[in-house]
């Protein structure tokens, strides 16, 4: 069954779609097996063992905050982010987890949730073992969860599944019915489209129309637009230094005052400010541990609301179906990264995060602009060509430098590169969206491990942290 739009968007909350999101849910399907094996009530002791970029950049990213989560029964799309930290400063204190349903057993951090830097397991950077024992030490059930990018999370031994249950849930009860747009490559969608008569963004609706009916997916595209709205507003009006102790000022509440009084009229790339502070004001949020949607991913989640901020606010004629168009065209193409490399920063770099999301921003923008299905492929290939070796070196191992800024550069580079293709092309090219996400893939295999969401190289090991 292809993927759907709602695997790509999902919502959760910071500061990491790989580390944060993907943990929280395997922890959370952890306990879930354990309730359909009826092992629950028997457990007296619960294991976490992290591996890989999980061990080594855990801890900026609150992965031993999400399994925490995940073990007390929280998801990534309905957890309070205001009482997050009640929650995990109630397990600390009294060193106990209450396991949903189920008993109230001890929990020791040093000794139950460990950081294993030096190692790796084979599948996936981002690994991790979580065993449930019995008050006398039996080994009761021991699963492993790779957390492969963007949310999504794969079982040891099964092939790779979306986290949101909602959607996954709702795919398993209308997906009887294929897909009538399958495709494998961009030449392939471009292909369908001209057969078909139809745009990208329309021929994903279709997709979408064998699982949900047309009112259900308005509605989820308007949550997701609503979600993202709503971080930008969060963001824009709250100051103060972000967690972890890199001492970062949030910036983009000052940001906002400032621009309040600035005219285009005066300055034509205050325009450009905007969309700077928009991206500025999700990242904020996102490492601030608030509420964001994966788009594809937690530490890119600003490129694609910020592009979007930009369409609504300065495009003439933007409106609602817009944005579903523009978020539906989005998703495509990040379906293809997704099934042709990667969507995680511990395989592929940034070029895996942030690129991605700026080949789909500028896809989405060139759809509501008006371009072609070419047009559209032309633009999320300008997209990538000119981030292909982006390398993902957070410093302290937290999402914020250089991640914050990042995005503001990933949002720019996705407005020129869909005003190239649809001002200033006809959707010919010379290098097609296929051979750039081959590349980006070969790239990412010959990255250097310490380049790829590790904190162990570039800015990460440069710049001094304190």
């Amino acid at each position: 069954m292809t993927l759907s739009v709602f695997d790509l968007f999902k919502i959760g909350i910071g500061p990491s779609s790989s580390h944060t999101v993907g943990p929280m849910s395997a922890a959370r399907q952890f306990v879930d097996i354990l309730i359909e094996r009826g092992l629950l009530a028997r457990v007296g002791r619960v294991q976490v063992d992290l591996y890989g970029s999980l061990a080594l950049t855990g801890r900026g990213h609150a992965t031993d905050t999400a399994v925490l989560l995940g073990l007390l029964g929280e998801r990534p799309a309905s957890v309070d982010t205001d009482q997050v930290p009640a929650l995990i400063e109630g397990v600390r204190t009294r060193k106990q987890l209450q396991l949903p349903d189920g008993p109230c057993i001890p929990f020791d951090e040093a000794t139950d949730l460990l950081f294993h830097n030096s190692e790796s397991l084979p599948r996936h950077p981002n690994g991790m073992r979580l065993s449930a024992l019995a008050p006398a030490g039996e080994l009761l059930a021991a699963e492993t969860f790779y957390s492969v990018g963007g949310g999504f999370v794969v079982r040891d031994g099964d092939e790779p599944t979306n986290t949101d249950e909602s959607s996954t849930n709702d795919g398993a009860q209308r997906g009887a019915n294929e897909a009538p747009f399958e495709f494998g490559s961009a030449a392939e969608l471009l292909a369908k489209g001209r057969a078909a008569g139809l745009s990208i963004g329309a021929m994903i609706r279709r997709n979408e129309e064998t699982r949900r009916t047309p009112a259900e997916i308005d509605a989820g595209l308007d949550q997701l637009w609503s979600v993202m709205e709503q971080c930008i507003e969060r963001g824009c009006r709250t100051a103060g230094i972000l967690p972890g102790g890199l001492n970062v000022r949030r910036r983009a509440s000052h940001v906002f005052q400032t621009l309040q009084s600035k005219s285009t009229a005066v300055d034509p790339l205050v325009m450009l400010d905007w969309v700077s502070l928009f991206a500025l004001a999700v990242n904020e949020e996102n490492a601030a541990g608030g509420r964001v949607v994966t788009a594809p991913t937690n530490g890119a989640a600003g490129v694609i609301p910020a592009v979007l901020a930009y369409y609504r606010r300065f495009l003439p004629g933007a409106d609602a179906e817009g944005v579903r168009t523009f978020l539906l065209t989005a998703a495509a193409v990040g379906m293809l990264y997704k099934r042709n490399a990667s969507l995680s920063a511990a395989e592929m770099g940034c070029q895996g995060e942030v690129g991605v999301a700026c080949s789909m921003a500028a896809a989405g923008l060139a759809a509501v602009m008006g371009g072609t299905n070419e047009q559209i492929e032309n633009a999320a290939e300008i997209g990538m060509e000119h981030n292909l070796g982006l390398t993902c070196d957070p410093i302290g191992g937290l999402v914020q430098v250089p991640c914050i800024e990042r995005n503001t550069m990933g949002a720019a580079k996705a407005i020129n590169a869909a005003r190239l293709a649809v001002l200033h092309g006809d959707g010919t090219h010379r290098v097609p969206l296929d051979r750039v996400i081959e590349t980006m893939r070969q790239t990412g295999l010959d990255m250097q491990a310490k380049y790829k969401e590790t904190s162990l190289g570039g800015l990460a090991v440069n710049v001094v942290n304190c």
